[in-house]
């Protein structure tokens, strides 16, 4: 059994959500220099160096990439040889994420309750998924998500028999809906089967993947590259305004159902999608 000291999850989740939002991670730098050179429109071209210089104002002055840094989301892996001692592991994620964005001069965006609306004045609690694996060390994701791309987000409760093609018109839909709101060149992460509430998880998990990583089931990835195409057809173009680039990645995962469902959660994130991950 491996003890590991709440207080070293607080050190790390404290300097994730500081990497998180200074900095662009390295799929999506590729991705976006990608796009860049497959974008057609002039408009759309002076876009992508205007996201770019952004990102490298960020970097130098050490600064939010975007004023929006985001509801702070987890996903751990913890193994199950592992135990942690010296407090609750749970307030120990909240201390870092406190700690992360008081001291890292990110803004603080999170209300305490969905009505009463009063800030919590310290950006928690954190959004927190938990998964139990094999082996004695945790993988932590920091995913921090923004509300402009979240609030374009959809479930579907869809019929088995609206099949392959109901599930990818529903993406597009969603994509279409969303429009330029989403601040297109976005990523979008789908999550197909399980309940309600699990491929709306998925769908958040799948933005956590590095853009180019397709997933490893073959009509899965064919799927990622079609609607990916599709998507690219709409016209909406980076930030809205007209070009070919609207999506730099579809990534799909998918999870076990009942037999009367087909549920399809669609996850959008913008063009910067902020992901980082450590392994203790």
């Amino acid at each position: 059994m491996r003890e590991i000291d709440v207080c070293e999850i607080t050190k790390v989740v404290r300097q994730m959500c500081i990497d998180a939002n200074y900095g662009l991670s390295e799929d999506m730098s590729t991705a976006l220099d990608k796009a860049q050179t497959q974008e057609e429109s002039e408009l759309g071209k002076n876009i992508f160096e205007k996201l770019k210089e952004n990102l490298k104002i960020a970097k130098e002055d050490q600064i939010p990439i975007c004023q929006d840094t985001g509801m702070a989301v987890f996903f751990f892996k913890i193994g199950q040889d592992v135990h942690f001692c010296g407090g609750n592991l749970t307030d120990a994620i909240n201390e870092g994420v406190r700690q992360g964005y008081n001291e890292g001069y990110l803004r603080k965006s999170v209300v305490g309750d969905p009505l009463i609306r009063k800030n919590t004045g310290d950006n928690t609690p954190a959004v927190i998924h938990y998964d139990i694996v094999p082996g004695d060390k945790v993988q932590i994701v920091c995913a921090p998500k923004g509300f402009g791309s979240e609030n374009m987000s959809r479930v579907f409760m869809l019929k088995p028999a609206d099949d392959e093609e109901g599930v990818k018109n529903a993406i597009l839909q969603a994509v279409k809906d969303a429009g330029p709101n989403a601040c297109p060149p976005m990523v979008v992460g789908v999550g197909i089967g399980g309940t309600f509430e699990k491929c709306a998880e998925m769908a958040k998990e799948a933005l956590t993947r590095p853009v180019g990583q397709h997933s490893d089931i073959d009509y899965v990835r064919k799927m990622e590259e079609e609607v990916l195409a599709s998507i690219n057809e709409t016209g909406i173009g980076p930030a809205g305004l007209g070009g070919k680039i609207t999506a730099l990645a579809v990534n799909i995962n998918t999870y076990a159902t009942h037999i009367a469902g087909l549920p399809v959660g669609v996850n959008i994130c913008c063009h910067v999608n902020r992901h980082v991950s450590v392994e203790i």
